[in-house]
C-alpha cells in the first residue's frame, strides 16, 4: 500500500535518524532547577539567533504566546492583533482565560498598518479597556503563510512606542519568513519586546518553542511557565532535537517554499481550464504561496469535498473554512513526492470543479 503524502501541516514531521541520535546522546539535568545543560545551550542559541538578551524553552508555541501576554498585560487590558491571529484563534481561548485580556483586530487578512494601529488604540479613559500590546504573527498562518512586511513592522513599532505599548511577535514560522524575505531572524525580531519561535514546524523537531526577550521579561516568563505546567525536568532530550534542527534543517526551508509553488502551479492550471458559464459550477482560486502554506478556495463547493477527493488519491490536506482547504509543505515531503502530490491534488480539484455546486458545510479546524 502506498504511503499517504501528508500535507495537513508542517507539524506532522517526524524526527530524522540523526535527530533521534542527538536526542539519545543528550546531556541532561533537572531544568526546573535550571540544571539541564542542553536546554541552556538551546536557550542561548535561540537568544543569539533572535538578537535578544535571553530565551526560555517552552513546550509549545501556544504557551510561548500566552506567557508573553501574561508578562505584558493586566486583567482587562486589550491586545491589538491581525485577523485570524493564532494567539486569538487557535489557542482555545487561553488569552481571556489566563491573562483576562480581550482582542481588537486591525487590518484585513492578518496584516495591518501603523494607521490601523492608531485607529485601534483606545483613548486613556478609565471606562475603556487599556490598550497594552500589539501582537504580530510572521508568517501569518491563517493568511496563507504570508510574510508581514518589515517596513510595516517598523512603522507599527514607532506607533506602539509612542503610545507606550508592548510588542510581541508570534514567530512560530519566523524561520520561513527569514528565508523567503532574505532577512535574518534577528532583523525580523529586532522591533519586538518578546518573540516566540517554534522548533516543531518547518524545522522538524518533535516538540518545543522558545520565548525570547529581555532578561527581565524572561525571568518573569520562568515563573509563568511553571504556573502553566511547562516546567519540565530532563528536557534536554527535547532541546537536543531543537538544536539539531537549528543546525541542520534551516538551510532546506527554501525547498518547502518551492514545493508549495509547484503544487500551486498545478492547481492553477486546473482552475484556469475549468469550464465557465454554468450557473451551478464551483470555481477555484489559488494564491501564489509566499512560503510553505497554500490555501485553495473553492466557492460553491464544500472544503470537505476536496479533502475527500485528495484523500482518495493518497494526499492528506485539511479544511480550514467552509470553502477553504490548506496544504502545507515540510521536511517529510521528499523531493520526489512533490510532483505526485501536485498531480493528485490537481486531479482532486478537477473532480470537485466538475460537480454541481453544493451547499458548503462547516469547515474543520486548521
Amino acid at each position: 500500500m502506498q504511503a499517504m503524502i501528508d500535507l495537513r501541516s508542517d507539524t506532522v514531521t517526524r524526527p530524522t535518524a540523526a535527530m533521534r541520535a542527538a536526542m539519545a546522546a543528550a546531556e541532561v539535568g533537572d531544568d526546573v532547577y535550571r540544571e539541564d545543560p542542553t536546554v541552556r545551550r538551546l536557550e542561548e542559541r535561540a537568544a543569539e539567533l533572535t538578537g535578544k538578551e535571553a530565551a526560555l524553552f517552552v513546550p509549545s508555541g501556544t504557551m510561548g504566546n500566552q506567557i508573553a501576554l501574561l508578562c505584558h498585560t493586566q486583567r482587562g487590558d486589550e491586545v491589538i492583533a491581525g485577523e485570524g491571529a493564532h494567539c486569538a484563534f487557535y489557542e482555545s481561548g487561553a488569552a481571556p482565560a489566563w491573562s483576562g485580556v480581550q482582542f481588537v483586530f486591525a487590518g484585513r487578512g492578518g496584516l495591518f498598518t501603523a494607521a490601523d494601529v492608531e485607529d485601534a488604540i483606545k483613548p486613556p479613559q478609565y471606562y475603556l479597556p487599556r490598550t497594552r500590546v500589539v501582537a504580530i504573527e510572521n508568517t501569518h498562518n491563517r493568511a496563507g503563510g504570508r510574510i508581514f512586511p518589515q517596513d510595516d513592522v517598523l512603522a507599527i513599532a514607532d506607533v506602539a512606542r509612542a503610545h507606550g505599548l508592548a510588542l510581541h511577535l508570534d514567530g512560530a514560522r519566523i524561520w520561513n519568513a527569514a528565508v523567503a524575505s532574505g532577512r535574518t531572524v534577528a532583523e525580523l525580531a529586532a522591533p519586538f519586546d518578546t518573540v516566540s519561535v517554534c522548533f516543531s514546524k518547518g524545522l522538524g523537531a518533535p516538540v518545543g518553542s522558545a520565548l525570547c526577550g529581555g532578561a527581565d521579561a524572561v525571568r518573569a516568563a520562568l515563573r509563568f511557565r511553571k504556573m502553566l505546567g511547562g516546567g519540565m525536568r530532563q528536557a534536554g532530550v527535547l532541546a537536543a532535537a531543537a538544536l539539531h534542527a537549528l543546525a541542520h534543517h534551516r538551510g532546506r526551508i527554501a525547498d518547502d517554499h518551492e514545493a508549495a509553488r509547484a503544487i500551486a502551479r498545478a492547481l492553477r492550471a486546473v482552475a484556469h481550464a475549468a469550464p465557465r458559464g454554468q450557473a451551478d459550477a464551483p470555481t477555484a482560486a489559488i494564491e501564489e504561496p509566499e512560503t510553505n502554506i497554500l490555501y485553495i478556495e473553492t466557492p460553491g463547493a464544500p472544503a470537505e469535498r476536496l479533502v475527500d477527493a485528495a484523500r482518495r488519491r493518497g494526499v492528506l490536506v485539511s479544511a480550514s473554512g467552509r470553502t477553504t482547504v490548506r496544504a502545507v509543505t515540510h521536511l517529510d515531503v521528499a523531493p520526489e513526492q512533490v510532483a505526485p502530490a501536485a498531480s493528485a491534488l490537481a486531479e482532486a480539484l478537477a473532480e470537485v470543479l466538475s460537480q454541481p455546486s453544493g451547499r458548503a458545510g462547516a469547515g474543520a479546524r486548521a
